[in-house]
C-alpha cells in the first residue's frame, strides 16, 4: 500500500485510537481511585488501632498502679500481722509460763498403794553418779534450722562422745543406708547426697531411737516380736555385739512416734535406753545400758507418760520427755525423772521449743556440745540449751 493510501485512512483511525485512549484513562483513574480509597481506609483503621491501643494502655497502667497500690496495703497488712502473731505468741508462752500443765502423773487411788511401796523400794536401788553433771535445763536458748533433706520422719546427729564432726544422717523409720557427710557444712550447702559417703548395714534399723557413741552407731534392730541393740563399729564398718532387749511385749515408747521402740540416749554419764511394755503401757521405762557389753545395768519405771509423747532425753541423769498433740502445737518438757533424786520434780524447768512445722521425730541431745539434734518433719534443726544448776533435795 502507498504512503498516499495511509494517508487517506488515518482521519479514518484517529476516532477509535482516541477512545481507546480514553478507555484507558478512565480504567487507569478508577484504579487509582480505588488504591486511594484503600489507602483512606488503611490510615482510618489505622488511626482507630493506635486510638484504642492506647486507651488500652492506658486502662492497664490504671490496672497496675490500682494492684501496686493494692499490694502495698497488703504487704502492710501483712506485715502488721505479724508483728500481732509475734505478740500473741509471747503472750501466750507467758501465759503457759505462769499457768504450767498439770502433773504428768496420773494420780489412781487403787494404785497408790503399789506405787509408794515401789518407791519406797526402789530408794535403795538409787542410781550412784559416774560423774559430778549438776546441770539441768533451764530454756532453749536459741533455734536454728538448717535445711531440709529427706522425708517426713529421720534423725541426724554428731558423735555423742567422741570429737568427731561428722554429721551422721538415718532417713527414715525403716532403712539400712546411712548417709556420712564430713563436717556440718557440707550438709548445710549441698542439698543432695552427692557429697555423704554411705554405710550400709548388716541388718535393717527401725524407728528413730539410734545413736553414734564413741565411734560406733547402737542401732536397733526388729526381729520377730523382739528388739535387738546392735553395736556397729563405725570404723571397719562391723557388727562388735548384738543384744535382745530384755523387755517382754514392748510397745511404742513415743504416742507420737509409733514406729520407735527403743530410743537410745547419750548424756555426761553414757547410754541409756527408753522404752515401755505392755506390763505398764501408760507409763515409759528407763534403763542404764553398759555401751562396752550392752548389758543392763538398771531398769526404772517412771512416772513419765506415753500418751501426747513425741520423744525423749536424758541430761545429767534425768530423764526429759517432750510433750505434744497429734494436731501440731508448740513441744513442751513435761515430765521430768531424774534416776539419782538430785532435782525434785517440782524444780524442774518448763521448757518450750519454738513454734515448728509439725511434731519432732528424733531429739538427740550432744553432752560436749550442751544442744539438740532434731528432726521435725524433714527439717534438721539445732536447739542450744540453756542450762543451770540443780536444787538438790
Amino acid at each position: 500500500m502507498g504512503p498516499w493510501r495511509c494517508l487517506l485512512l488515518l482521519p479514518l483511525l484517529a476516532p477509535a485510537l482516541r477512545a481507546q485512549q480514553q478507555q484507558f484513562m478512565e480504567y487507569v483513574e478508577r484504579r487509582i481511585s480505588l488504591l486511594e480509597e484503600r489507602i483512606s481506609q488503611w490510615h482510618d483503621q489505622s488511626s482507630r488501632y493506635s486510638t484504642e491501643l492506647r486507651d488500652f494502655k492506658n486502662q492497664v497502667l490504671g490496672m497496675l498502679e490500682a494492684a501496686e497500690k493494692e499490694r502495698e496495703a497488703m504487704r502492710a497488712e501483712a506485715e502488721s500481722a505479724a508483728v500481732r502473731v509475734d505478740r500473741l505468741e509471747r503472750e501466750v508462752d507467758y501465759l503457759e509460763t505462769q499457768n504450767p500443765a498439770p502433773p504428768c502423773v496420773e494420780v489412781d487411788e487403787t494404785l497408790m498403794d503399789k506405787q509408794v511401796a515401789t518407791a519406797k523400794q526402789r530408794k535403795n536401788e538409787k542410781y550412784t553418779k559416774l560423774t559430778d553433771c549438776g546441770d539441768t535445763i533451764a530454756s532453749v536458748r536459741a533455734m536454728k534450722i538448717l535445711k531440709r533433706f529427706g522425708s517426713a520422719s529421720g534423725l541426724w546427729t554428731k558423735d555423742a562422745a567422741g570429737s568427731s564432726e561428722k554429721i551422721y544422717v538415718f532417713d527414715g523409720t525403716a532403712n539400712d543406708t546411712v548417709y556420712v557427710f564430713p563436717r556440718m557444712r557440707e550438709f548445710t550447702l549441698f542439698s543432695a547426697t552427692r557429697k555423704a559417703a554411705r554405710i550400709k548395714l548388716p541388718y535393717p534399723w527401725v524407728g528413730t531411737g539410734h545413736l553414734v557413741y564413741d565411734g560406733h552407731l547402737y542401732y536397733i534392730r526388729q526381729q520377730g516380736p523382739s528388739f535387738q541393740v546392735i553395736k556397729f563399729n563405725l570404723a571397719n564398718k562391723t557388727v562388735v555385739d548384738s543384744s535382745v532387749f530384755p523387755a517382754e511385749e514392748q510397745i511404742p515408747v513415743f504416742g507420737l512416734s509409733p514406729s520407735t521402740y527403743i530410743e537410745v540416749s547419750a548424756d555426761e554419764e553414757g547410754l541409756w535406753a527408753i522404752y515401755a511394755t505392755k506390763e505398764d503401757e501408760k507409763n515409759m521405762c528407763l534403763a542404764k545400758l553398759d555401751p562396752a557389753s550392752l548389758d543392763i545395768e538398771q531398769m526404772w519405771d517412771t512416772p513419765c507418760p506415753r500418751e501426747n509423747a513425741e520423744g525423749a532425753f536424758v541430761v545429767c541423769g534425768a530423764l526429759h520427755v517432750v510433750y505434744n498433740t497429734r494436731l501440731p502445737s508448740r513441744a513442751r518438757v513435761q515430765c521430768v525423772f531424774d534416776v539419782s533424786g538430785t532435782l525434785a520434780p517440782e524444780d524442774a524447768s518448763l521448757v518450750y521449743f519454738p513454734k515448728r512445722y509439725g511434731s519432732h521425730a528424733s531429739l538427740k541431745y550432744s553432752p560436749r556440745e550442751r544442744q539438740i539434734y532434731a528432726w521435725d518433719d524433714g527439717y534438721q534443726i539445732i536447739y542450744r540449751m540453756e542450762m543451770k544448776k540443780k536444787l538438790e533435795v
